[in-house]
């Protein structure tokens, strides 16, 4: 049930990987692709204020189905749209937009699906289905655009993103609560307010805006491969099948490592120690053995994070909710928030001290946020711990 999120993987490598290579190939300038990559993704902040159209009216499983299909026909217009930017680029940004809802929809679907038991195991596969899916884009979508007629290649990558759809008619599909689709708008404010004013939520939030575990150079470094002296196509096998591998290998060890301590302070350990990890990163030699390091050791981490972020955005779902995809979209919108502001303090130091600036900043932001936020669980810790006996 997890890895259906394989969808919204490929779809991720389209926009992050394979448009930008395929669109540098055609001498497109460097800024112009950035620019087009940035509005295309940017659905990851305001997609939310749509999400509880996925609660009401019809089955999320319908709603995911529709959506897949749906981003699938775009990725067809956008391969046969790579020489009109301006078309590629709206065509890109719907595109996205209905993916991420397919990701929201397909979250409060398996969260009324699974039981409390079984939800860390299915954060897991749903993040091994987000970074596997980046992957196989990202090392296969080149050489099929390069070796077949764009139509035909057009076809299989939108193809792809069907295939992990293939199981939802044998995972149950609990219907809605029937409200019209109309009146969830107008109530979205009245339960955003809802959400929000839930403990668990905020502290999510707080968690996942802040930059305690965002490891955003895995997507600052991917475009810094000459400063270690690598070839584009050493970045190309390490931004795909390295990353890939890494990013699977974190959420594997999850499990394990998720059971030695409540998952919202194991998320601000996995910031910790990453960001430990990128301090010791910043002594190795600027040689390409080096960028294949740091960048699987920042996608391992982040995955890591990641697959705890899904495993709390399920936790404070609950079970039974009715606005299980609404919840789900509004938090992981939260931990897309530092990813983005982080790449302009990362540029920062990089400006100033080069790759060790950029990694030097990154790091101590991240052990500050964590430790701050550390004493924040831990003060509301006591204080729930001793209001019992201050009522008494």
């Amino acid at each position: 049930m997890g890895l259906t999120n394989l969808s919204y993987g490929l779809y991720g490598g389209v926009i992050a990987f394979a448009i930008p290579q395929l669109l540098g190939n055609h001498q497109v300038p460097e800024a112009t692709i950035a620019g087009l990559t940035a509005v295309a993704i940017s659905p990851g902040f305001w997609a939310f204020l749509f999400s509880p159209i996925l609660d009401v009216r019809f089955s999320r499983r319908f709603y995911a189905a529709a959506l897949a299909a749906f981003a699938s026909f775009t990725l067809i217009v956008a391969f046969l749209s790579l020489g009109h930017l301006a078309l590629l680029r709206v065509v890109l940004t719907i595109g996205f937009f209905a993916i991420y809802l397919y990701q929201s929809a397909l979250g409060g679907w398996l969260s009324s699906i699974t039981s409390a038991d079984e939800e860390n195991l299915v954060s897991v596969w749903m993040t091994i289905g987000n970074t596997g899916g980046f992957g196989l884009m990202a090392i296969g979508c080149n050489q099929i655009v390069r070796h077949l007629p764009p139509s035909l290649a057009a076809l299989i990558l939108a193809a792809s993103v069907l295939v992990p759809i293939i199981p939802f008619p044998f995972m149950q599909a609990p219907g809605p609560d029937r409200r019209l689709a109309a009146e969830s708008f107008t109530q979205f404010f009245a339960d955003l307010v809802s959400l929000i004013k839930r403990r668990e939520v905020l502290i999510a939030v707080a968690l996942f805006v802040s930059p305690a575990a965002t490891f955003s150079l895995t997507n600052f470094l991917g475009g810094r491969g000459s400063d270690f002296h690598a070839s584009p196509g050493f970045v190309g096998l390490v931004g795909g099948a390295g990353v890939a591998l890494a990013g699977i290998v974190g959420c594997l060890v999850f499990p394990a490592l998720s059971r030695l301590m409540p998952l919202r302070p194991f998320y601000l350990a996995v910031g910790v120690a990453g960001a430990a990890c990128t301090l010791s990163l910043i002594l190795l030699p600027r040689v390409p053995a080096s960028f294949a390091v740091v960048l699987i050791a920042e996608n391992l981490f982040q995955s890591l994070a990641i697959t705890a972020a899904t495993a709390i955005a399920f936790e404070t779902i609950g079970q039974n909710n009715p606005l299980a995809s609404t919840t789900f979209c509004f938090l992981l919108s939260a931990y897309g928030v530092p990813i983005t502001y982080m790449l302009y303090v990362d540029a920062f130091g990089f400006t100033r001290r080069g790759i060790a600036g950029a990694l030097g900043i990154d790091a101590v932001t991240g052990i500050v946020a964590s430790v701050l936020l550390g004493l924040m669980l831990f003060s509301l810790a006591r204080k729930s711990r001793s209001s019992p006996l201050a009522e008494s």
